[in-house]
């Protein structure tokens, strides 16, 4: 049932975090749409809760493998790649919030009449969050690399 489970999961945060990242940084080279950095927040945010299912899902479907298989060090990296994914996608999410949290504070004294600056569009933190979402994007393809050597190489979690 788990690998079932996991199979059909997994491919939801490898489209949401791959398209997310990716309209996260066309907005950041120049394309500043504000619907563009919206759907960014909101897919890399659903990508990210949906890494968190597959990994749950992955790990409950690996509890039925033999602990001595030929393949168990290549599950361990796509297991470790996940748990990365979990903290640079998340790392960048949270970051956001945090901003945006400073943003509704600051709204309300004195300083209301300064001009909004979201998250992607601070100049200071542009090039470190290009950086990191391709990173994210580098890992996210090398796991799911990974996890196909395991299904079509290894035959893991094949019926």
């Amino acid at each position: 049932m788990f690998p079932r489970l996991h199979a059909m999961v997994v491919h939801f945060p490898v489209a949401l975090l791959s398209t997310g990242t990716v309209v996260a940084l066309l907005y950041l080279m120049g394309w500043r749409r504000s619907e563009m950095a919206t759907l960014a927040w909101w897919l890399l945010g659903l990508g990210w809760v949906g890494n968190g299912l597959a990994i749950l899902s992955g790990l409950l479907a690996q509890g039925i493998l033999p602990p001595d298989a030929p393949y168990r060090g290549l599950l361990n990296l796509h297991i470790t790649g996940g748990f990365a994914l979990l903290a640079v996608y998340g790392d960048l999410l949270y970051r956001g919030w945090l901003r945006r949290g400073r943003r509704r504070s600051s709204q309300r004294g004195p300083a209301a009449s300064q001009p909004d600056v979201g998250f992607w569009d601070l100049p200071e933190r542009r090039i470190w969050t290009m950086v990191q979402l391709l990173l994210g994007l580098a890992i996210l393809a090398f796991t799911g690399w990974l996890g196909g050597e395991l299904v079509y190489g290894w035959g893991v979690g094949v019926d």
